[in-house]
Parts: structure tokens; sequence; C-alpha cells
């Protein structure tokens, strides 16, 4: 066998191109609609739309898709200190956009309330990069049982979402059909079969032949059965589940990205609430490189891995506000890949961040990915989360169990996770405390634990 070719589940080396071509594109299908969607809502909260911001709009669009691969290929092959040299792909946060929203808002929307959300960006990107620098001394505050407690977190919040897509969009007049429910199932049956009746190249690109099982059948679908259903309004819309192969048809072939198609714009009263943003955004990255660490190579993050993917984080949100993006983060839906499929291989996973690249300049394939049904990304991502939530449970008991762990981690996922399924409980509080604690139940469990961890004396252990 030529020694210049491993498999893919080592990180270092190459696989053949024909394994890791499909394997990288499991990574596009699993974040490509994550990685638009915050960036389509605050164009919509700062009133960016309309035919007047048409061009704008689709410029940023394909910027966002350039800027994932590109800050994806840095946190893989690390640039000097700038990447964790992990499995972790990168794409633009949907945690900002609590903070975003109040952004906008202040400054009255429009390209003013969005430049100040891309100046703040820069900033707070700085920041944490430098925060990143200084991770080794604050090692100690994320042992096993904080860090676990953390990807906990981050796979419970992202089952609500998981299911918001395999009922077909949690805005979508027909949510939950019957139709919805049987692309989602069908996918899922579809990924349990390869994965665990299939050759090891097969079950290691299971989730791709899922989603490419669904996409078939819902073309199938959208030929055989009626498109289009009536709402509760008496207004037409088309089902969700359908493949609209036209807006494939009227994409672009080629499109060149713009450095700065929104100035930024520098405002101290943004500044504040979004600097707490960025080191919350920290906690989750390092929770995410635990996760795709114990999950993929069974053994915890290192301290260079955490800082250089730290720094990533905050160097590639700044570099993204200058092509006009949002803060890039690491991708949580993909380390759920990574621990489910056990696929590490950086080769693997820079093929797909390639692909994005291509997307950012190519519209045309970007729109081949952009139709797919939600339904049928909601049957691998109901699998891909839930395996988070395994990889935080191993996290903390690959360590041992005690009284004093057991006491950290249900009080903290359970506060901390409770808060936010429920964040009106905070509603007397700050806004500031509101929006940091209250977006999702990953802050609230990270400090709970931090302090449990600090607070409570370690047991001795029986002679």
């Amino acid at each position: 066998m030529n020694k210049r070719f491993t498999d893919p589940y080592t990180f270092e080396g190459r696989i053949p191109l024909k394994q890791a071509i499909p394997l990288g594109l499991q990574h596009v299908m699993a974040m490509f609609v994550g990685n638009l969607t915050p960036l389509i809502i605050v164009m919509g909260v700062c009133g960016m739309v309309g035919n007047d911001f048409e061009a704008l709009r689709i410029s940023l669009l394909q910027n966002a898709m350039i800027m994932a691969g590109v800050v994806t290929l840095i946190q893989l092959y690390a640039i000097g200190p700038v990447g964790g040299k992990v499995p972790v792909v990168m794409g633009t946060s949907s945690g900002f956009l609590g903070i975003m929203k109040s952004i906008s808002t202040m400054m009255g929307g429009g390209v003013i309330g969005y430049g100040a959300i891309l100046g703040v960006s820069v900033l707070g990107g700085l920041m944490e990069a430098v925060l990143g620098f200084f991770l080794k001394p604050l090692r100690h505050f994320f042992p096993p049982v904080v860090t676990g407690s953390v990807v906990m977190a981050i796979g419970l919040s992202l089952i609500g979402v998981g299911m918001g897509y395999y009922g077909g969009g949690t805005s979508s007049p027909d949510f939950g059909s019957s139709i919805n429910l049987l692309l989602g199932t069908f996918v899922l049956i579809v990924i349990i079969v390869a994965k665990h009746f299939g050759s090891r190249f097969v079950s290691s690109a299971s989730v791709l032949i899922g989603i490419i099982a669904g996409y078939a059948l819902a073309s199938v679908f959208s030929i055989v059965l009626p498109t289009t259903g009536v709402d509760a309004n008496g207004a037409e819309y088309t089902y969700s589940w359908v493949v609209q192969w036209n807006k494939v048809a009227s994409a672009g072939w080629i499109a060149v990205p713009k450095v700065l198609p929104v100035q930024p714009v520098f405002d101290i009263r943004a500044i504040v609430p979004m600097m707490i943003m960025y080191v919350v955004t920290a906690v989750e990255t390092i929770g995410d490189i635990s996760a795709v660490q114990i999950g993929g190579f069974g053994r915890e993050a290192s301290d260079k891995e955490l800082s250089g993917g730290v720094i990533c984080d905050g160097i590639g949100s700044s570099l993204a506000a200058v092509f006009g993006v949002l803060p890039n983060t690491s991708f949580s839906q993909n380390v759920g890949l990574v621990s489910m499929t056990k696929v590490v291989n950086r080769y693997a996973i820079s093929a797909g961040a390639v692909f994005l690249i291509l997307c950012g300049f190519c519209p045309k394939l970007g729109a081949v990915v952009n139709i797919m049904p939600q339904s049928v990304l909601g049957g691998a991502a109901i699998m891909m989360f839930a395996s988070i939530i395994v990889g935080g449970i191993s996290l903390i008991t690959n360590h041992g169990v005690d009284s004093r762990i057991t006491t950290i981690v249900a009080v903290s996922v359970g506060l901390g996770y409770g808060i936010g399924t429920n964040s009106a409980i905070l509603a007397g509080l700050h806004p500031y405390l509101n929006l940091v604690f209250g977006e999702s139940g990953i802050v609230p469990t990270a400090v709970i634990a931090i302090l449990l961890n600090i607070v409570l004396p370690k047991e001795k252990k029986a002679e």
C-alpha cells in the first residue's frame, strides 16, 4: 500500500480524493444552512431587504461561504499560533443574534446599524484572540467536569434546532407535516443502516449517503405530489419539502467577492455587550474543541489546541467582518458529525472547506446545497446533535464519577440549561445579563460549573 495515504480516522496525512470529497461534503451539508441563516436574520433586522439591497445581500452571502471555508482551513492547518490544528469546521455564529438585534435597534438599523455590528466584531475578535494567548494559565478553570458539562449543554441546546429541521423548519406553514416527518425519518434510517451495515467507507460517509437519499426522495415527491398548499389566511404557499431546482437555474456561475462591502462603524455603546459575547464564544469554542477531541480521538484537548482554536476564532471573526460577514466560530453541528462518524482526517475536512470557497465564487454550486429541504437535514441533525451529548458524558465519566462530580453536573446542566429553555425567568435582570445568560443554556452552565468546581472540596480517595 502507498504510504502516502492514510485512513480517514487519523488527523495527519492524505486520503484518496475519491474518499476525501464525499467525507468533506458531509460537513458542508451539515452546516450550510446554519452558516447563512444568521446573516439573513441580521440583514432583515437591519431593514436591508427589497430590491435596493438585493446585490448587497447576495455579495454578503457569498462572502459568508468563502470566509467559512478560509477560516476552517486556518483552524485545520494553523498559521503560527492562529489555529488549533483540530478537526473543527468554522462558520457564521448564531450566538450573537440577540446582541446584534439590540445594536441594530440602538443605531437605527439600516446600513449604519449593520456597519456598527461589523465594527464591534473587528474589535471583539481581536480581544478574543488576545484571550486565547492567555488561555493556558486559565486552563485549570476548565477540568473535564466543566468542559463536559458545557459540551452536554451545547448538545442539548442543539436538539431543539434539530427537531426544527426535522419538521421542515419552525417558520414553515407545513411544519410537522407527514411528508416532512417521513423525509426526516427516512434519512435517519438510511444513516443508521449505512453506519452499522455498510463497509468501512460507507459507514464513515453515512451522513452524506442519508442526505443524498433524502434529497432524491424529496425530488421525487416534488414531481409526483402537489407542491403548494393554503394557509389559515387563505394564502397559497410552497411546501417546505419541495426541491426548487429553478433557483439553481437562475443562480449565476461566477461571482467575485468584495472587500468592505459595508463600511464598519465604531460606536462605543456597542462595544461592552459585544465583548461579553466574545468571552462567551471563547467558552463555547473550548467546549467544541474538547468535544471533538474526546469524540474523535478519545482524549482531552491540549493547551496548545485550545489556545490556537480560540485565537483562530477571534482572528477569523475579525477577518470575516472585513468582508462584511458576521463573527465566525466553531460549528457544534460538525462536532456532532465527527463524534458520530469518527472521521477526523483534516484532508477530508479541508475538501469540504474548499467546496465552501467554491460555492462563494460559484453561486450555482451554493444554490444546489441551499435548496435542500430542512427536513432532510433534520434526519441527520438529530443523530449528530445527540452524539455531542454522548461526548460530554464520556468526557466526564472517563475520569470517574463521585458525589462532587455528580453535584456539579446536575446543578450546572439542570439549572444552566433550564435557564436556556425558559429565558423569560431572567426578565427582571439587566438587559445585558438577560442577553448573555438567556440566549442559550451554554453560558449559565459554564459559569455555574466553574464556580461549583472552585467552591466544592474534592473528595479524598479511599485507601
